[in-house]
C-alpha cells in the first residue's frame, strides 16, 4: 500500500469511528472528527502530516495517490 493510500484510508476510518461512537457513545466523540479535519486542512496548506511519517516508518511506498 502507497503512503498516500495509508493516511486516506487512517483518515477515513478515524472519521467513521468517530461517527458510529458519537451515534452509539457520546456526541463529544464528534470532536475527533473535527480534529481528523482540521488535521487534513492543516497538512494540505503545510504539509506536514504525522501520520504519514507513521506509515512512512512502518515501510508504506512513497509514491502518488491519484495516477
Amino acid at each position: 500500500m502507497t503512503l498516500g493510500r495509508a493516511v486516506m484510508l487512517f483518515a477515513g476510518c478515524m472519521t467513521l469511528l468517530s461517527a458510529i461512537l458519537a451515534w452509539q457513545v457520546s456526541e463529544w466523540w464528534l470532536l475527533l472528527t473535527a480534529f481528523v479535519g482540521l488535521n487534513q486542512i492543516q497538512t494540505s496548506f503545510t504539509g506536514f502530516c504525522p501520520a504519514a511519517m507513521v506509515f512512512k516508518a512502518l515501510g508504506a511506498k512513497d509514491k502518488a495517490v491519484f495516477s
